[in-house]
């Protein structure tokens, strides 16, 4: 347990000195430039894991820059000795068959509960689960416990590339209600809140499903319907649209600070105020964390009208609007070559097939203050009794990401430019722990 302590400290160190300078932002107002044409969740431009899942085409070089994502498939997980499945969002080029999930940050298998642990050691941005499929309206059921005390959030989120978004948020200090939120394309509006009661979401396992159709979504836990939204509700005369989220989305599973002092006042407020970094589960079992359990999701048929040229995956063939109009469902590659790679890179040339940038990115991993979808992705809390806390005995896997932590003042990390550093905490918690 000390040395696994010890490894969560020194990696917190090292990438609070690995701090990039050269991000390029993108917004309403800018978009990124060709060299680094994918704008990320996050509103920061670069190639690779950026032009995936995380890609905005409404602020990216053009709408091709960001790769099409792949079509929903049913499917059913269950998270006991689940870790080996896992594969590392900064290391994931598109392929996806080659898993139903992806990580970035801290994640381990818990056998008391068959189980896996979404955790956040100190100072570190939390951790977060995304399937590698994406939903264009279905229903998914998460079983889970959350998180718990000041400051630790845990979500679950249907999140789309053009930032329309469906969730559940649940606050440290508030154990008996599961916050419901709705958003489109990132618009925020705080009225769309409500608020669903349950009990102790730390202590107790809860399912909590979305059933989300083309004109009403339904909030249900343990079966019983807490929330129904319908999308005439949310018709804005002024401009003639429908404020409903109506994009492929990815559901997403997380942990995260909202109490940490580089988040807004407001937010931390929100979050049940500012997070102690010394509370008890940061001295045992040394880091706070939630319990996932299984999630089920069931895909439903695209809307009527959709243009089909092809089965395999979505991709938004207009800049129009970037409503459901304006996707279709194609063959078109999913797959990048290389991290330094695009959707707008020509694989047809034998020069990019033989790039030496194989092994490198352009990418940057700076998270933007100002950004509500920085939070709100990264949302996630989850809570655990105290007679299950989790030991080093415990432990069948140790998963750890260098790419997900930002220093308290908002600066980027940059973890392909520390190869070493991965490949010697690689070494030591393949080899030691």
């Amino acid at each position: 347990m000390k040395l696994s302590l010890f490894l969560l400290s020194f990696v917190a160190l090292i990438q609070s000195l690995t701090i990039a300078s050269d991000s390029i932002y993108c917004n309403t107002t800018a978009h990124c430039p060709e060299s680094m044409p994918c704008c990320s969740f996050t509103g920061v431009c670069g190639t690779g894991e950026y032009c995936l899942g995380s890609c905005n085409p409404a602020y990216s070089y053009s709408i091709d820059a960001c790769l099409p994502v792949p079509v929903c498939k049913d499917m059913s997980t269950l998270f006991n000795k689940y870790s080996d499945k896992l594969v590392n969002a900064y290391s994931y080029l598109g392929n996806a068959s080659e898993a139903d999930w992806t990580y970035t940050g801290y994640v381990m298998d818990y056998e008391d509960e068959e189980s896996l642990v979404l955790a956040m050691p100190k100072n570190t941005t939390g951790t977060v689960l995304s399937t590698t499929r994406y939903m264009w309206y279905g229903k998914y059921s998460i079983r889970l416990k959350t998180s718990h005390l000041a400051g630790v959030i845990t979500a679950i989120v249907l999140y789309s590339q053009v930032e329309d978004e469906i969730d559940y948020e649940f606050v440290g200090t508030d154990l008996d209600t599961a916050q419901t939120n709705f958003y489109w394309q990132g618009t925020l509006n705080y009225s769309n809140s409500a608020n669903i009661s349950t009990t102790d979401t730390f202590s107790n396992f809860h399912t909590y499903e979305i059933d989300w159709q083309e004109d009403k979504t339904v909030w249900s836990i343990d079966g019983v319907v807490g929330r129904t939204l319908y999308k005439n509700e949310t018709y804005n005369a002024t401009t003639g649209v429908y404020r409903y989220p109506q994009t492929p989305s990815r559901i997403q599973i997380s942990i995260w600070p909202g109490g940490d002092s580089s988040q807004g006042q407001g937010t931390i407020e929100w979050a049940g105020g500012a997070i102690d970094w010394d509370a008890e589960d940061i001295s045992d079992p040394g880091y706070y964390y939630m319990i996932l359990n299984e999630a089920n999701i069931t895909c439903y048929d695209p809307p009527k009208g959709t243009t089909k040229n092809g089965t395999s995956s979505y991709k938004f063939v207009s800049s129009d609007s970037f409503l459901e109009k304006d996707v279709a469902i194609v063959d078109a590659n999913m797959i990048l070559k290389n991290l330094g790679d695009s959707g707008l890179t020509n694989y047809t040339s034998s020069s990019s097939s033989s790039s030496s940038s194989a092994k490198t990115s352009k990418t940057t991993s700076s998270k933007s203050s100002n950004n509500k979808s920085d939070s709100s992705f990264s949302t996630a809390e989850s809570q655990i009794t105290s007679s299950s806390s989790i030991n080093a005995e415990q432990k069948t896997k140790f998963f750890q990401d260098l790419s997900t932590t930002a220093n308290s003042t908002g600066g980027a990390v940059s973890v392909l430019t520390n190869n070493w550093v991965s490949m010697v905490i690689g070494f030591i918690v393949t080899y030691i722990l």
